[in-house]
């Protein structure tokens, strides 16, 4: 597509594409008055579509959480007998605060795209923004926040569904579901999955497999993006909160540096190439620092007395009792190296000055779980009940992590306990690994089926689409046909001290494979977020649709 056509390329997008701009026009930031309106705008979207102006029945809204409450849209195409496919993927997106001056384009793609192109044109420009403004130039990406991830996925998705519809003969049943909160702690998704048994009861209805429809990141020629996702990463976010003893910054050696002990944890942590998962020969990313800082309000000439570490970690295979372990041995040995540095430079100092004496220290590692349960019995059932109602006053908020801290700063001090030492838990929502291996032969036969309509599409339109293990970015997939295991619960309830990030799943879920298959673009999240259009608007829709066809007309 020429950039000369950009003023007008609304007016020669297939369907996806169209569908894409207008849902991206549709601001949906996560929490959000537009996220809360989201739903009933595609639900008119979809009333006025030929099929559910005949089949309104078949078109549903159904609460999540939140007030007003945000909803997860379903529609449903009947066709021959009970096997049903699920095509699901979700409508909120992140902040557009990072569009600066361009906020008010931020979600109107064509004249962003625009924008960005002369922004780009007429500025020192680092590598990324030089292939950003390839890329915008060559009309082949098009901008917008929510347009890579996802709304272009629920545009593909819908016209696969709107094509199913108008065949003849349909060879199952085809649901499309649309959710809120992906970006925060997948409450559309989770709401979702709570309720499907009872939709698949009241529509009798055997779900055999579902295609999440979530956007994936390609720097190349696309060639990785264009993929059949047969798993997903799972998602840790230890935490280690250490607690040091204040000294006046005159008498360094009078206390123990909460820093120190926070930096030797960081450097034993971050970026540590060592902590990543091997699986189907694909390797996970290395852990990265989300956030730390020192928890003190205002300024003193004096020690922190905390410093707050927390650690987003994706695996391939371990599990939660594993991370604990791990991420516990590591803070440990960070704890002994910074105190035995500090012991150290203490014996230099004095030394030197002629006077003083350096003090070994002794430090120790407890879980939340035990920090807990000595708080308790420090304070016993008052302490508990100010614990618990700390935790409800805070769970409504958007921060996990400042909730967290909070709440574990708060239990450390019902516990009574004084540096130095470390704290360490998950701070946020756990999303579990998935992959098709764990659906044994039905996994399998799903696999088969997604890859041979891949490989059809992959010929008519004269590109590739390969198999790739691991979706590497957090996905609804982790939740999405998955069913937890009872055994990880309990400790990940109880070493995650609020309540509101535990995934509380209830009996009698339904499992079932689920792949990804969605669009690729570049820098979602950023500025810069860009879907490349002729893959995104013209194969991927092609895809779900055939991988429908052969996946409900199968025997698998």
């Amino acid at each position: 597509m020429p950039s000369a056509d950009r003023s007008s390329i609304r007016n020669c997008l297939p369907r996806a594409g169209e569908l894409s701009v207008e849902m991206t026009r549709w601001p949906s930031v996560t929490e959000s008055e537009g996220e809360a309106a989201f739903s009933g705008r595609l639900m008119e979207l979809l009333g006025a579509t030929p099929y559910f102006r005949q089949h309104p029945e078949n078109l549903l809204a159904l609460d999540s959480h939140g007030d007003p409450a945000r909803q997860n849209v379903l529609a449903l195409v009947r066709g021959n007998g009970r096997r049903c496919l699920v095509l699901a993927g979700h409508f909120d997106t992140v902040s557009i605060a990072n569009y600066g001056s361009l906020v008010s384009l931020a979600c109107e793609p064509e004249a962003l795209t625009m924008a960005l192109i002369e922004e780009l044109s007429e500025k020192t420009r680092n590598p990324a923004e030089d292939k950003a403004l390839a890329d915008l130039i060559s009309g082949d990406f098009l901008a917008g926040r929510g347009l890579l991830d996802m709304k272009s996925g629920l545009a593909a998705g819908i016209v696969a569904l709107e094509r199913f519809a108008d065949l003849d003969e349909l060879p199952g049943n085809l649901l499309f579901v649309a959710t809120p909160d992906e970006e925060n702690r997948s409450r559309g998704m989770r709401a979702l999955r709570d309720a499907l048994p009872a939709i698949a009861e009241k529509f009798d209805l055997d779900i055999i497999g579902g295609i999440n429809l979530d956007a994936s990141g390609d720097d190349g020629d696309g060639e990785e993006g264009r993929a059949v996702y047969l798993g997903s990463v799972g998602k840790f976010s230890p935490f280690a909160l250490v607690a040091g003893r204040p000294t006046h910054a005159g008498y360094a050696f009078n206390g123990v540096s909460a820093h120190l002990i926070g930096a030797e944890i960081m450097r034993a942590v971050e970026t540590n190439s060592a902590l990543c998962d091997e699986a189907h020969g694909e390797l996970s990313p290395a852990p990265v620092c989300l956030e730390a800082k020192d928890v003190r309000y205002g300024y003193e000439v004096t020690t922190p007395a905390h410093v707050w570490l927390s650690f987003n970690w994706l695996t391939h295979r371990r599990t939660p009792e594993d991370v604990l372990a791990e991420f516990r041995a590591l803070a440990a040995t960070a704890m002994r190296t910074a105190l035995d540095t500090q012991a150290s430079n203490a014996k230099t100092f004095f030394k030197r000055q002629g006077s003083g004496h350096a003090e070994t220290q002794e430090g120790q590692v407890l879980s939340y779980a035990e920090l807990r349960e000595l708080a308790v019995a420090h304070g016993g059932q008052a302490a508990a009940d100010r614990l618990k109602a700390l935790d409800q006053s805070l769970s409504g908020g958007e921060d996990p992590l400042s909730i967290t801290r909070q709440i574990v700063t708060a239990t450390l001090t019902e516990a009574g306990l004084e540096g130095p030492l470390v704290i360490v838990g998950f701070s946020t929502l756990h999303y579990p690994r998935v992959h098709l291996d764990s659906a044994g032969d039905q996994g399998r036969s799903f696999e088969r089926n997604m890859m041979a309509a891949a490989e059809t599409c992959a010929k008519r339109h004269g590109t590739s689409i390969k198999a790739k293990q691991f979706f590497a970015g957090i996905s609804d997939m982790s939740f999405f046909g998955h069913r937890p295991g009872a055994g990880q619960t309990q400790l990940l309830s109880d070493n995650t001290p609020c309540a509101a990030f535990v995934d509380k799943a209830p009996d009698g879920l339904l499992s079932f494979p689920v792949v990804n298959i969605g669009p690729w673009g570049r820098d979602y999240h950023q500025k810069w977020e860009r879907v490349h259009m002729p893959y995104t608007f013209e194969v991927l829709p092609d895809v779900i649709y055939e991988a429908a066809l052969t996946c409900l007309a199968g025997e698998g």
